[in-house]
């Protein structure tokens, strides 16, 4: 199941469960875990892109290791209008991809993530390779405790 609907994802995990959360970008996939009680998301590993197939293979080896239960995914839409974009198009397509994992995938509004793990990194004073270090691990974490403040609200 791909959705962007909470309730439809909230109805496939009535248990709860660990989560991981994804940001998606052409050159690493940023990473974050959550607790299995859905309080609280924290930056994972970053992965290399290379070819699909061992992006897909990294993450398996992830899920498998943490017991994740669901998959949420950055959906970046446009700042502006929140229409879909090209880079909206490709992670649906990556979530397509993952579906064979047979856990629930949601897709999270990631418009503001990337701006306000970049701004709070510069806040803290970090030098310009730390920030592109942690930057995407940063966003996943955002992304996901965006979809687990409004997973529990429900």
């Amino acid at each position: 199941m791909i959705t962007t609907d909470r309730l439809d994802f909230r109805a496939a995990l009535p248990a709860g469960g660990r989560l991981i959360g994804l940001d998606v970008g052409t050159k690493t996939i940023g990473t974050a875990l959550c607790d299995a009680g859905w309080s609280f998301a924290s930056p994972a590993v970053l992965i290399r892109r290379t070819k699909f197939q061992k992006d897909k293979l990294a993450l398996a080896a992830l899920i498998a290791a943490q017991q994740v239960k669901g998959i949420v995914i950055g959906l970046p839409l446009n700042l502006t209008d929140g229409s879909e974009s090209p880079r909206s198009q490709s992670s649906r397509a990556f979530a397509r991809n993952l579906a064979d994992l047979a856990l629930p995938i949601f897709l999270q509004d990631e418009r503001w993530s990337t701006q306000a793990v970049t701004r709070t990194l510069i806040e803290q004073d970090a030098s310009r390779a730390k920030r592109a270090e942690l930057v995407d691990k940063m966003a996943a974490a955002y992304i996901l405790q965006s979809a687990i403040d409004a997973l529990v609200a429900i």
